[in-house]
């Protein structure tokens, strides 16, 4: 379990356990989390949420390959995303991104009681390879954490060799072409290939992050099936940015990727982790 408190007080446990079934049977009665998409934010609602919502930049970049020793302006790919539909019952968002030079991605976000559900079919259809390498959701923390810039990244974690780990916990790097945020790179990803902010020398074991919510009840994490870099970022923001490994002519390709909100339960994260995406 992920508290910044190691020990708690017998009694004080007992009457947090006590709010915690009254506020589960509160929860219970709209348990399924609702989705909205308009001007590249998605919104994730919960009322039992600090906050009330998750807001999710999506996308906020397609990027090329090369991007952490140049300017971020050479690395971003332009793109468009419009809403095609949306269901309530069950909670259901269809998207369509166009990028340059004319791929199309279509992106099906569906979520349950504590998860979202990404599937993206990325299709270039025409005659010239499409340097299309990763991409950016970008997850605002700030309201669930009930921290602000300077401090939120106090309460997100990643996974390391010593178990979950909060980030100021990890030693920071400073030096980059941009300053501010940090950079985790899983194994076998490119240190060139990624954010052109500052890289941790820690290497995450698994690909995901995640925070905690500021009453410590709730964990949000999020996972895809195949990871560029973990990022910590500069707008109260979290990312875990997917590969797409650019596109061959006619060529489609599929990802697919979670956000998860738990309760504040390290271990059953990675079971859940490893269920989903077979790891």
């Amino acid at each position: 379990m992920l508290r910044p408190i190691v020990r708690l007080g017998r009694l004080w446990l007992i009457a947090f356990c006590l709010l915690g079934i009254a506020q589960t049977g509160a929860a219970q009665q709209d348990t399924t989390l609702r989705l909205t998409w308009a001007d590249n934010l998605l919104r994730i609602h919960a009322d039992y949420l600090p906050g009330g919502s998750i807001e999710v930049w999506y996308l906020e970049a397609f990027c090329r390959e090369g991007a952490h020793d140049r300017k971020w302006n050479e690395t971003v790919v332009p793109h468009e995303t419009r809403l095609v539909s949306q269901s309530d019952n069950p909670p259901v968002l269809q998207l369509e991104s166009t990028i340059e030079p004319g791929v199309l991605a279509h992106h099906r976000i569906e979520s349950g009681t504590d998860e979202v559900r990404f599937h993206i079919a990325l299709t270039n259809p025409n005659t010239e390879f499409a340097d299309i390498q990763w991409a950016q959701p970008c997850i605002r923390v700030g309201r669930l954490t009930g921290l602000g810039q300077k401090e939120y990244w106090k309460r997100c974690f990643i996974h390391t060799e010593g178990g979950a780990v909060f980030l100021n916990r990890i030693p920071r790097n400073e030096e980059a072409l941009y300053r501010g945020g940090q950079v985790y790179v899983p194994h076998g990803v490119d240190l060139s290939d990624v954010n052109p902010r500052p890289i941790s020398r820690v290497r995450p074991i698994f690909p995901i992050i995640g925070c905690v919510s500021g009453d410590d009840r709730w964990i949000l994490a999020t996972a895809w099936d195949r990871t560029q870099e973990l990022f910590q970022g500069v707008i109260t923001c979290i990312h875990s940015d997917f590969r797409i490994g650019g596109l061959a002519p006619s060529e489609t390709k599929e990802v697919k990727g979670k956000i998860y909100l738990l309760r504040n339960d390290a271990d059953s994260l990675i079971d859940r982790w490893r269920s989903d995406f077979g790891k």
